[in-house]
């Protein structure tokens, strides 16, 4: 989040921070709150003008003499291309320096196909959707994949899962056709970040998404900001065992994960062996809505045991609320009233105390939302924007 600049050593970028909170949005409000001299206020006014960033809006209300001219960040000063993809969907959009949707779009995928397929479909996309409309500069890029990435190298680390994906470095892929600054994180991240910075921000600052889809993973939100881990291995809660889970094998090579016994994939799977004719979610909605019992109880079984993961988190974290997104939590209530059930259970008095556990506000779109914040937190950060070449 933006930081406030000490005084008298306010930069462009610290500038920018306090126009786009609505700190200072006046030439002498800058002076006021910075202690910067009026020159030195206008060098730096002139430099965020010149690169787009803020725009002389209508005149301030005066207290004699001529009005003051307000600076109002300029959203429409660039765009950032960003996507969120799934095991097997993706959500890409446009979006502007505030993070709204300029054009967006869905996509079946299949990311097993690899990087060498999925990528040249991410980029061919955006292509499309930035189509005819006024040209603005493309200003960054941010991608969510469903795999382990290391943040600060942009690399996808899966090396059980997602094999043509493990230990691919992203960002030059996509800087062959879009050169500007990209980041590259895990889907449930991204996703968590979209659900704090669109529905929480400002109520709950300790956040657990969860996500239950084709897999299970988990995004995590200390203190209002993502929690990465030391290499972006946190929240990794899909590959956390369960008890009674059956000896069921994951794709990780271990026994009973929660992903392996909980997720979409296993539902559909255990119902097939109990003789339910399902290849897809919507499938299993028909047979909830019939009212059909064994489906009901395959649905419970996994609740109760993504409910136990989730104990042992809130345990761990603490978080003011819990968040459950993706596909089957969305589709199916019962899901999260067996999650709730079992977290209540068995966490702490404490923990439990305050706690609130809920269905996703924002549904497929808190991926792009998180995304295009994951990239306007770095670029119009204040040291972002200093270093930004200056012009002439």
């Amino acid at each position: 989040m933006p930081r406030r600049p000490a005084a008298a050593l306010a930069t462009s970028g610290e500038v920018l921070c306090l126009i786009r909170t609505g700190e200072a949005v006046t030439r002498a409000d800058i002076g006021r709150v910075t202690g910067l001299s009026r020159p030195a206020v206008s060098l730096r006014v002139t430099e965020l003008l010149d690169r787009g960033l803020i725009v002389e809006d209508s005149e301030g209300p005066s207290t004699g003499g001529r009005p003051p001219t307000r600076l109002v960040f300029n959203a429409s000063g660039g765009v950032v291309l960003v996507a969120s993809l799934g095991a097997s969907r993706a959500q890409i959009a446009v979006c502007d320096l505030a993070g709204h949707e300029l054009a967006r779009t869905s996509l079946d995928v299949d990311v097993e196909e690899g990087p060498d397929v999925v990528l040249p479909l991410v980029m061919d996309t955006w292509d499309d959707l930035l189509g005819d409309r006024p040209t603005s500069p493309v200003r960054g890029v941010g991608l969510g994949v469903p795999a382990t990435v290391e943040f600060a190298a942009g690399r996808t680390e899966s090396a059980r899962i997602m094999a043509s994906w493990t230990g691919v470095a992203v960002p030059p892929i996509i800087a062959e056709r879009f050169p500007v600054p990209i980041f590259l994180d895990n889907d449930v991240n991204v996703i968590a970040i979209g659900e704090h910075r669109a529905v929480y921000a400002g109520e709950a600052d300790d956040l657990l998404f969860i996500k239950v889809s084709t897999r299970i993973g988990s995004g995590i939100i200390a203190g209002g900001e993502i929690l990465r881990g030391a290499l972006g291995a946190a929240g990794e809660i899909g590959h956390i065992p369960v008890r009674d889970g059956g000896g069921v094998l994951c794709r990780c090579g271990n026994i009973d994960c929660v992903d392996s016994v909980a997720s979409g994939t296993a539902i559909l799977r255990d119902l097939r062996a109990r003789g339910r004719d399902v290849k897809t979610l919507d499938d299993m909605v028909s047979l909830v809505r019939a009212g059909d019992a064994e489906t009901m109880s395959v649905v419970r079984d996994a609740a109760r045991m993504l409910g136990e993961v989730v104990a042992s988190a809130v345990n761990l974290l603490n978080p003011a609320v819990v968040v459950l997104g993706g596909d089957v939590a969305e589709t199916f209530q019962p899901m999260v009233s067996g999650v709730r059930e079992v977290v209540h259970r068995r966490s702490t008095a404490l923990s439990t105390r305050n706690l609130r556990i809920e269905r996703s506000r924002l549904g497929p779109g808190a991926g792009i939302v998180g995304c295009a914040h994951m990239v306007l937190d770095h670029i119009l950060s204040p040291e972002a924007v200093d270093a930004f070449p200056r012009s002439g």
